[in-house]
């Protein structure tokens, strides 16, 4: 855990203290409240005449400042990650009704690899009540035309300032060089900044598209909502669109994972969090046409659900079912517990995406992630359980 101490002297400043004082109300506020895997969890709050402090997660990695340079920044296929984690994060964000307001590297904790965390809520524009609603908040250099002009805000100017970080991310430098704000300012409100391929070469297309919606100065021309900038996101990661980038040695990038996943109807159910375990715990591979994915009395400890194309059950040699994408197979091992001795062949029949889930590293996940896996066996069961009655029956 860390903890974050606000000198009272702050809150005494006579031109900056009620601001300070908002500012650190809104935050506390939201202890236990923003629970997201890519959002810094606030634990706890205290204030009192001597000593003002939150306790939030710690994390070690520093923030994303550093990799905001030219001589260390991140391989393209990570930004795009990364910037996708928080998207999902900020639509989150959003879906309690709060709009960060202050987006920027700094504020982005770094936890190894692509994973990130949000944090600094402090400036948060919260829609169930005015106790924020405060002008000049945010960094300069990555405000939206309309916080820089304090036109009413809602979650488009924290897409605005998303893509100005992922602009810094990729390019190395900001898209709006001045030096002054008022000069900044300017081109933030009338001018289009260069592409970040400008900077940087071999920054494909695909991806300077998605910057240059992000950080559209016209509200009609920016990502109306989070869930169309994660998609395009999560694009890049897919056919052609990956060349250029790393992301093509990579067959499953994390934004693919949670798209196909979110996608499934078996997780129709599953909040992002629970998703997000789900593809951090599963192991996902092709499946080529003909391939024995199990083997009738073989014993296995893990199950699995197809995410595309389809595979045939048999038994002896006759056909049990054929299961399609969005269906699973071989679940008993996890509904019986332990390695349990497989009662059919499973058979590719066209070419598949597979996602194993091994039953151990379930076991460990959240009580809410194992409660909506039952409650998805169960609904498959009882589906199954209705279509063997029918059979038996004649209908």
């Amino acid at each position: 855990m860390a903890v974050k101490i606000v000198s009272t002297s702050l809150f005494n400043d006579p031109d900056r203290g009620k601001l300070y004082r908002k500012l650190f109300v809104t935050e506390a506020s939201l202890a236990g409240k923003l629970q997201h895997p890519h959002i810094c969890q606030i634990y706890d709050a205290v204030s009192d005449e001597a000593l003002h402090y939150i306790v939030m997660e710690f994390i070690d990695g520093g923030t994303l400042e550093r990799f905001c340079v030219p001589e260390a920044l991140l391989p393209i296929d990570q930004v795009v990650e990364i910037v996708f984690k928080c998207t999902r994060a900020l639509e989150f964000a959003h879906k309690m009704g709060i709009t960060h307001r202050d987006i920027k590297p700094a504020n982005i904790l770094y936890a190894g690899g692509t994973d990130v965390k949000i944090s600094d809520f402090g400036a948060a524009l919260i829609a169930t009540g005015d106790s924020t609603q405060i002008s000049a908040i945010g960094s300069p250099a990555y405000m939206s035309p309309q916080q820089v002009k304090e036109h009413p805000l809602d979650h488009r100017t924290d897409i605005y300032s998303m893509g100005v970080v992922m602009y810094h991310l990729l390019a190395g430098r900001l898209p709006f060089q001045a030096s002054n704000n008022f000069s900044l300012i300017y081109q933030i409100t009338g001018t289009e900044p260069p592409p970040p391929s400008a900077h940087r070469p071999e920054i494909p297309r695909v991806i300077d598209d998605i910057v240059r919606r992000a950080m559209a100065r016209d509200l009609e021309r920016r990502y109306a909502e989070w869930e169309e900038f994660s998609v395009d996101l999560a694009a890049v990661f897919r056919g052609d669109a990956a060349a250029g980038s790393r992301a093509h040695e990579r067959e499953f990038a994390d934004s693919d994972k949670f798209e196909t996943l979110r996608a499934l109807p078996f997780f129709e159910n599953f909040s992002d969090a629970e998703i997000w375990e789900v593809a951090h715990i599963s192991v996902w591979r092709q499946a080529r046409s003909g391939e024995v994915i199990m083997k009738e009395g073989e014993r296995g400890d893990y199950f699995c659900i197809i995410a595309d194309g389809q595979v045939k059950v048999t038994k002896r040699n006759k056909l049990l079912n054929v299961l399609r994408a969005g269906e699973c197979f071989g679940e008993m091992a996890y509904l019986q517990k332990g390695a349990q001795v497989r009662g059919a062949d499973v058979t590719v029949m066209s070419d598949c995406k597979i996602i194993s889930v091994p039953t151990g590293k379930l076991e460990q996940a959240s009580d809410a992630c194992r409660h909506k896996f039952d409650r998805a066996f169960m609904e498959i069961l009882v589906e199954r359980l209705s279509m063997a009655n029918i059979r038996l029956s004649g209908v």
